[in-house]
């Protein structure tokens, strides 16, 4: 399959996010729940999310997972309990819109990986997913996910 891949240059994006450490299997468990305590909390102060949702991982370890969950919204708002104020950091992203189920996901990442190799990117830590619909919403083959990677 092709995918396409694009460099793009970005500003500094506030978040309201949540972290977590959880096993890859908790994982649907876990978004469930933080994104819809974080839309409430948003729609709480009055404001809305400007982008889809998304989750930060910071490794790739399936039993111990560190993730941020979020939304990217307007303005710097403040956090609340366990919903904290964050950002997507400004600067080169390598970004390639997937469609299809979320566990089919891998070649699309080995795509950017080599296109990142061979275009001298380096990939910064962070990589970002960024869910425009979800599995309630339409039959798995109809998702759409943006995945983001932050790089030098």
């Amino acid at each position: 399959m092709g995918y396409v891949i694009e460099m793009i240059e970005t500003e500094e994006q506030p978040t309201l996010i949540m972290k977590a450490i959880t096993p890859v299997g908790d994982l649907p468990k876990i978004l469930g729940k933080a994104f819809g305590d974080i839309i409430g909390y948003i729609m709480e102060l009055g404001e809305q999310p400007i982008g889809p949702a998304f989750v930060g991982y910071f490794n790739m370890d399936m039993e111990k997972l560190e993730v941020e969950i979020g939304f990217p919204v307007s303005k710097e708002l403040p956090g609340k309990g366990e919903i904290l104020a964050g950002h997507i950091p400004a600067g080169k992203q390598v970004t390639c819109m997937y469609k299809g189920p979320y566990m089919e996901m891998p070649p699309a990442y080995e795509a950017i990986t080599d296109w990142m190799k061979e275009n001298g990117h380096t990939p910064k830590g962070v990589v970002y997913e960024f869910y425009y619909n979800s599995p309630e919403e339409v039959p798995e083959s109809e998702l759409l996910t943006k995945i983001v990677f932050l790089v030098a």
